[in-house]
């Protein structure tokens, strides 16, 4: 059984590794995210918001994600965060999106920011990725996206015990898009004095 798991994990942690080595631009995913329709409302009145450039997940069987990101209130960084995942289940193939999570009000940034967090089994996001399909789990948002001819529309995205997330589809392929159960730290900046 060790070496089953040792043989899965060694392609998985490569692929994880040469995902996270990929330039994380900011100010490009903030953009892309803002080019949205789906997302304007919630830049416009979100208390704040985490967000991660590029989370790199793979898997078979048992699988794994791991990114690292910032958090923003009023446009400013408050502190830097990262996000660790790891499914058993339907699952195979790799993948690297961009995620961001709205948070409606203090108490849900508050939440976020107490050192560790964790979204539900339940959670959900919305892709936005036209084509792409999202059913997952998070304390997030609702939704899901479509295929075919209405490509591109997806639900109508709410905030869900104060936070709404959103994912881009950024390359890979994996048969499967949960982000319940993923588990965030944070670390405010340093305050200066």
């Amino acid at each position: 059984m060790k070496k089953l798991l040792v043989v899965l994990f060694l392609p998985l942690s490569l692929l994880m590794a040469q995902m996270s080595m990929a330039a994380e631009d900011y100010s490009a995913s903030i953009k892309q995210f803002k080019q949205a329709k789906q997302t304007h409302s919630f830049f416009k009145s979100a208390y704040g918001y985490a967000l991660f450039p590029t989370i790199g997940k793979g898997g078979l069987g048992i699988g794994a994600a791991h990114g690292n990101g910032q958090v923003y209130r009023a446009g400013k960084v408050t502190g830097k965060t990262s996000m660790t995942q790891v499914s058993i289940g339907l699952q195979a193939g790799g993948q690297a999106f961009s995620q961001i999570i709205f948070f409606e009000d203090k108490r849900a940034y508050q939440d976020f920011t107490s050192g560790n967090f964790e979204f539900g089994a339940q959670a959900t996001a919305v892709a936005i990725t036209a084509g792409a399909s999202a059913s997952s789990s998070t304390t997030g948002t609702s939704a899901g996206s479509t295929t075919g001819g209405g490509a591109g529309k997806q639900s109508k995205a709410k905030y869900h015990k104060g936070m709404a997330t959103f994912t881009f589809a950024k390359g890979g392929l994996m048969y499967e898009a949960s982000i319940g159960g993923q588990k965030f730290k944070f670390e405010p900046l340093a305050k200066k004095k």
